[in-house]
């Protein structure tokens, strides 16, 4: 098996499109954003006046409840069809408001595309805070752009890009088959960022190589406190990776791992590093459904629970690999033997004494009873 570095996987990843936009993108950009500034030279274009120039610019339908909603707080634009270009409108926009502070785009298909035009509004837009992005197949490149917003922006307190998830600082990138390469980018991200709390990833087939970069992550953020790997592809192997961030990690309370590959070799894994972290703060710990564990997983936690009496590990279930010892059989001579002792007799003594009418033939049920009533 070849051994995996976190250096290689940032080499592997030199392929990627980078998440600084390319050479005359920005001004192309910046561009967009003036909008014939010779018909405002006298005063200052409205929201609303921007947005129509903008979806005119671009070649896209406005969306008339963007519009009537400007007084809100809340925009909720899920499932609107806006695609990359309607979200590039929609970019130009916001740029200068400040007034919104929740914007709802789930089901967009917006692509890394759109997700980029997001980013570059965000450098200038110092009033949103939540962002829906659920559903929207941002992959790999969107992941590099999202990444960048955790590296740059400050204001933005909570990114959702995945339905049925609310509350500040919270990052929700779940279902959005961002991969591998995704997983390294968010993850370098997660390093420095000093936000975030609530990150799911969940349903995004990371894969061992994303187990190492979010170790390599865990090492040094110190916010994040709740962290769900549910169902990305990780073996025993990759939660090894995971738990050596872990041991240099003192405030991750969650970690959900349910519906992936591990065995009982990970769920001691597991326990382990948090019997042998002093400071650990991990609290719950999820592989439950797929992992059956056995007696020797048991003790350990035991012995875990005893010095982290708040830890709560749930798994699938007792799998028997170490079987329980049957009830040890009564030797019936030993009996005998004892009994004799104690009374000072000899065996022909107890058989004698069994033998009533002197046949010296004894029936089974006859001699069951006697070894009973010597015990």
């Amino acid at each position: 098996m070849s051994t995996l570095s976190f250096e290689s996987l940032c080499l592997k990843d030199d392929d990627c499109p980078s998440p600084t936009l390319p050479q005359g993108l920005e001004d192309e950009f910046d561009t967009d954003l003036e909008l014939d500034e010779k018909e405002e030279s006298n005063k200052e274009m409205s929201i609303s006046e921007v947005y129509l120039q903008a979806c005119k610019l671009v070649g896209v339908v406005p969306v008339s409840y963007f519009i009537r909603n400007l007084d809100s707080t809340i925009i909720s634009l899920s499932h609107h069809g806006l695609g990359p270009l309607g979200c590039k409108a929609l970019s130009i926009a916001l740029v200068t408001d400040m007034h919104i502070n929740t914007l709802e785009l789930a089901d967009n298909h917006i692509q890394a595309e759109g997700a980029k035009y997001l980013v570059e509004m965000l450098r200038a837009n110092f009033t949103l805070q939540h962002l829906d992005l659920s559903n929207n197949h941002l992959q790999s490149a969107g992941a590099e752009y999202v990444a960048k917003v955790l590296l740059d922006n400050i204001s933005l307190k909570s990114m959702k890009l995945s339905a049925n998830n609310e509350g500040l600082e919270v990052l929700d990138l779940s279902w959005n088959h961002l991969r591998m390469k995704g997983a390294v980018a968010i993850c370098a991200g997660l390093k420095v960022n000093i936000m975030l709390k609530h990150l799911d990833l969940s349903w995004n087939g990371f894969g061992n190589e994303g187990a190492l970069a979010m170790g390599e992550a865990l090492k040094f953020n110190n916010t994040l406190v709740h962290l769900n790997l549910n169902n990305n592809r990780l073996t025993n192997e990759g939660v090894g990776m995971l738990c050596r961030g872990l041991e240099f990690n003192d405030t991750l309370r969650v970690l959900l791992l349910a519906y992936n590959s591990l065995t009982v070799e990970g769920a001691l894994a597991l326990v382990n590093v948090v019997k042998n972290t002093p400071r650990t703060a991990l609290e719950e710990i999820n592989i439950c459904q797929n992992v059956l564990v056995n007696e020797t997983f048991v003790h350990l936690l035991e012995r875990t629970c005893q010095e982290h009496p708040g830890l709560d590990v749930q798994f699938g279930g007792v799998g028997g690999f170490i079987a329980k010892k049957p009830p040890k059989r009564v030797d019936p001579m030993k009996v005998i033997q004892d009994y004799l002792d104690q009374r000072k007799l000899r065996l022909w003594d107890f058989f004698r004494n069994i033998d009533k009418d002197g046949t010296m033939r004894v029936p089974v049920a006859d001699f069951r009873k006697a070894v009973q009533v010597s015990r």
